[in-house]
């Protein structure tokens, strides 16, 4: 947890709002305790207030700091209505049909976020895959010159064996399930930059294949390696500096003495702490690997191309995992307040 300690103690010092649209959950109830007790930031638990506080109630949870709301009652219920039907899927919608969709708590937590009443949201620990990406892409609008969301896992092992003193970015495991070359190159410039962002490290980008430098050359395995050049323009372009590396072997991306045998002259080889799956099948399937037979820490899905931070939760996160997600998006908010102006959100 040293990771996600390290991210607290940023955020402690510019706390920020986090909206969870699922406030009767008792892992969300114990986990907003957690964050505002950590002074990282406010947390806002939507929901019937009565509701909220008898959960809270029934599971020994103190919500002195925590603030609760509830969409029906909000007072910006109508104008967050009136911002709905102004979008071309919902124009032709009357204020009932649009007061129907803003109560629902995934929607009123995107547009708080869109129009800046929070600075990050956490959810999808109740819902199916969608649940919560459907309203977030549809409301919140995406970084600028991003056409591409996307989504990055956080993984970290006690024993720093691989990546960044053990910690690992694996992209993408939640959203995309066969990105274009494009979208694969966008994947890996946009994790690489949540790296640096996260922690100040240079990311090392492995762009992961089958095959190691044309050991096959298959449709697939060229695919990778026109994604790592159009990714490496892509950062070129950005002035950010990181390294990315592809199309090379999972084995090949992280063990030293496999990357010395196999690549010359590669940066990344043996040492990346970013991994880019070429589909979503084999980034889920890996990711859960690493968890559940390796014992990693998992903190996200964190969601990347959107122009304000959130997180899409497992419905098997644990309390801490929550916590983690939370602290991980109130520092990208702080982050992202430093690199985009205010007219990109």
């Amino acid at each position: 947890m040293k990771f996600v300690e390290s991210i607290l103690e940023k955020l402690r010092r510019h706390p920020k709002r986090i909206v969870f649209p699922e406030g009767l959950d008792p892992r969300i109830l114990r986990a907003a305790a957690i964050f505002a007790d950590s002074k990282a930031g406010l947390p806002v638990l939507l929901g019937s207030r009565d509701a909220i506080h008898a959960a809270a109630e029934k599971e020994g949870v103190s919500l002195r700091r925590v603030m609760t709301l509830d969409p029906e009652l909000a007072s910006d219920l109508p104008n967050f209505c009136r911002n709905l039907e102004k979008l071309d899927r919902y124009r032709r919608m009357g204020i009932t049909d649009a007061r129907a969709i803003m109560v629902k708590p995934n929607y009123f937590a995107a547009m708080m976020l869109q129009y800046g009443q929070v600075d990050g949201l956490v959810g999808g620990a109740n819902g199916y895959a969608g649940s919560l990406l459907r309203p977030l892409i549809q409301l919140v609008k995406p970084l600028p010159g991003v056409k591409t969301i996307s989504s990055c896992l956080i993984l970290e092992k006690e024993h720093p064996l691989f990546g960044g003193h053990g910690v690992l970015f694996m992209a993408d495991c939640g959203v995309i399930p066969h990105p274009t070359l494009d979208q694969l190159a966008q994947i890996a410039f946009m994790t690489g930059h949540l790296a640096l962002q996260l922690t100040g490290e240079r990311p090392r980008v492995a762009m992961l294949s089958f095959s190691t430098k044309g050991s096959a050359v298959t449709p697939e395995t060229q695919k990778v390696v026109a994604a790592t050049a159009l990714a490496k323009k892509l950062a070129d372009q950005a002035m950010l500096d990181m390294d990315i590396d592809g199309e090379l072997q999972a084995d090949t991306a992280l063990v030293p003495n496999l990357a010395r045998l196999k690549v010359e002259g590669s940066t990344v080889a043996g040492r990346a702490n970013v991994l880019v799956f070429p589909d979503l099948n084999s980034a889920n399937i890996a990711s859960k690997l690493v968890q559940h037979l390796a014992g990693a820490n998992a903190y996200g899905q964190i969601l990347l191309g959107l122009a304000k931070p959130a997180a899409d939760l497992s419905r098997a996160s644990t309390v801490e995992d929550i916590v983690s997600a939370a602290a991980i998006v109130g520092l990208q908010a702080v982050e992202y307040r430093k690199l985009y102006p205010v007219e990109a959100f």
